[in-house]
């Protein structure tokens, strides 16, 4: 896979990486959405630092992540029960009928 380098600044930090080509898009996206939510929590909170900032950002990213994580697990279940249901009717209607 090919490789290039990009730079990308977060919370007016510049960070050099080294990255596959078809992943360029992504990263800037995620850089640009990690700064908007500094910045907002920077206005929200002005009399606190970019630390503050970027901590409150991680987190609620973090929460979005844990919530989508429970959500795939509900859903699998969920499939594994409609599974399991199928499999019960097939022996019933075999074995029972």
């Amino acid at each position: 896979m090919e490789q290039q380098s990009i730079q990308i600044s977060i919370a007016d930090r510049y960070y050099p990486l080294r990255i596959p080509a078809n992943d360029e898009e992504k990263i800037r996206a995620a850089a640009k959405i990690i700064n908007e939510k500094i910045a907002l929590y920077k206005k929200r909170y002005a009399n606190r630092d970019t630390q503050d900032a970027l901590s409150m950002a991680l987190l609620q990213f973090v929460i979005r992540l844990i919530e989508a994580e429970q959500k795939e697990e509900a859903n699998q279940i969920t499939e594994d029960l409609r599974s399991l249901d199928t499999l019960l009717d097939e022996y019933i209607k075999i074995n029972l009928s």
